[in-house]
């Protein structure tokens, strides 16, 4: 069981590195996709992400909780910022930068806002705790 939390939580790590770190941006290099097609697509990418981090978290928590003899307090708080991260991403910070791009697609312009880069902190920060949790696993 522990191991399928070890591969759960690095299946995490290399879909947030792969969507957030290289497909985020990739997408507006690209011949022909234009800002408004980039963001329709960033759209429907991160949604599914979205998705797919959700059902890794699950896999992972109710793995560690059948296991909790090999779990430490500080396991515990890593997953628990993990968590708070995700929710926060989910319920705030998408369906705001959801509804910038909506905005930028009806060729309206968003007003300034920082919560592309918040995200992309939160992004950052995640991926560095899941690596800690997964290395901690490991050596268990």
């Amino acid at each position: 069981m522990l191991e399928l939390v070890i591969i759960a939580t690095y299946l995490w790590v290399g879909f947030v590195c792969a969507i957030s770190f290289m497909e985020a941006w990739l997408k507006f290099r690209a011949p022909g996709v234009s800002l408004e097609i980039g963001l329709g697509i960033g759209q429907l990418v991160f949604s599914a992400l979205n998705k797919v981090e959700w059902t890794l978290a699950a896999v992972i928590l109710i793995n560690l909780l059948i296991n909790t003899a090999v779990v430490s307090t500080y396991l515990n708080i890593l997953l628990a910022v993990c968590l708070l991260i995700l929710a926060a991403q989910t319920f705030v910070l998408l369906p705001k930068l959801k509804a910038m791009a909506a905005l930028r697609i009806e060729g309206k312009v968003a007003k300034k806002s920082y919560i592309h880069f918040y995200y992309v902190i939160f992004e950052l920060i995640k991926v560095v705790i899941l690596a800690g949790i997964g290395y901690q696993l490991f050596n268990l």
